[in-house]
């Protein structure tokens, strides 16, 4: 039976909404728009399960339900009050709702939930006789309401917990990188897999795990135990069961060595658990090394390296200092290699001694941070 289309919203992070989109079409979406921070897309049930399984750079998957032209708070609650919630829950389910807005149609999100919760059970007691719960933790379904100029939007999130936590970080430092941007990084950088990575201050193994799921094709969310689309009512265990071993006949061998350097004992221990963890054990080496006393493995061979040195909060000496060493250290040792690093000391970057071939703008999390790129050059640049 032919699956019916849907629209879908897929949550990013700024700055990684064209690699979504890349994403998407290379897994089969049609109909694909950028917004800010966000990618709309059509697919089927299937395709929904799918981009949630594999997508790297999605937060969150939603499935948008309803729409409406309210423009005030009383048409907002009378609107909500129509909407068939019935057909997306039952009276057992423990629900939840989200709201933003872009207009100021309420003085506060939290305010414009509570009354859309009030809409959502008294309908319930109205055509049933009695109402659901509130879920406040792990909710069974959760509803995600964007209130703007056009209009009022209502979602279903089909993702539960938010994509990027992929199950495999058991262990964590300070302010360690979030793993969708970690993976946005890793193809921002343009690494092909073809030659080898270097993480020289690699912290808990984010980027190298990301990194080396990419080049293995093993899909992002195989270690995740449950989706919230898996307590919908259209729920198809055996078609999730099906595009989960279809993906899983994808993965591939990586044949190129990824390596992370730390001088700190508990990070390197950290990084090789959550490797053990996510199973990479056998791509992924961590050795305990300082950068700045370290040279080129091999000298000859063309080297990635992709990191996310500390600062901020993580740097604990001066950063003026810190990235003089740096790029000194990279000047002088690291020939014949692509330099990405994502930093929010733009002071730093002044001392570090090297042009920029590209700079990207992100955010690490509130901070708002820069992709660089440096060449690294054997002999002159001519």
């Amino acid at each position: 039976m032919k699956q019916v289309q849907f629209d879908m919203i897929a949550k990013t992070l700024f700055g990684l909404e064209q690699v979504l989109e890349n994403e998407l079409k290379l897994l089969g979406a049609t109909s694909v728009k950028q917004g800010v921070r966000n990618v709309r897309f059509r697919g089927d049930r299937g395709f929904l399960y799918k981009a949630n399984l594999c997508c790297r750079t999605a937060l969150r998957i939603l499935k948008p339900i309803y729409f409406d032209k309210v423009k005030t708070a009383d048409a907002y609650y009378h609107s909500l009050s129509r909407l068939p919630w019935e057909e997306y829950m039952t009276i057992d389910s423990r629900f939840s709702i989200q709201v933003t807005q872009s207009v100021p149609m309420f003085r506060n999100t939290m305010f414009a939930a509570q009354r859309a919760k009030d809409a959502l059970v008294d309908r319930f007691r109205k055509k049933q006789g009695n109402r659901p719960s509130v879920g406040r933790e792990d909710p069974d379904i959760t509803f995600f309401i964007h209130l703007s100029p056009k209009g009022m939007e209502v979602s279903i999130d089909s993702s539960g917990k938010p994509l990027n936590q992929r199950g495999y970080r058991t262990e964590t430092n300070i302010a360690p990188i979030n793993e969708v941007l970690a993976a946005g990084l890793v193809t921002l950088s343009g690494w092909k897999h073809t030659s080898s990575l270097l993480d020289p201050m690699c912290g808990s193994g984010t980027l190298l795990i990301e990194a080396a799921m990419q080049a293995c094709n093993i899909p992002s969310q195989i270690n995740r135990k449950q989706f919230a689309f898996e307590k919908w009512n259209d729920y198809d265990a055996d078609l999730f069961a099906t595009i989960r071993e279809a993906m899983l006949n994808r993965v591939k061998e990586c044949f190129v060595p990824l390596v992370g350097y730390d001088k700190a004992p508990s990070a390197v221990r950290k990084a090789q658990q959550n490797i053990e963890a996510a199973n990479l054990s056998d791509y992924i080496t961590i050795q305990r090394r300082d950068f700045f006393k370290t040279k080129k493995d091999h000298p000859e061979q063309h080297l990635h390296i992709l990191t996310n040195p500390p600062y901020g909060e993580r740097l604990t000496v001066d950063p003026d200092v810190f990235y003089k060493q740096m790029g000194n250290a990279l000047k002088q040792h690291y020939q014949n290699t692509d330099v990405w690093m994502i930093t929010a000391s733009m002071e730093g970057l002044k001392n570090f001694g090297l042009r920029t071939s590209r700079k990207i703008k992100l955010f690490n999390g509130k901070l708002e941070s820069r992709l660089v790129y440096y060449q690294i050059y054997s002999g002159s640049k001519r």
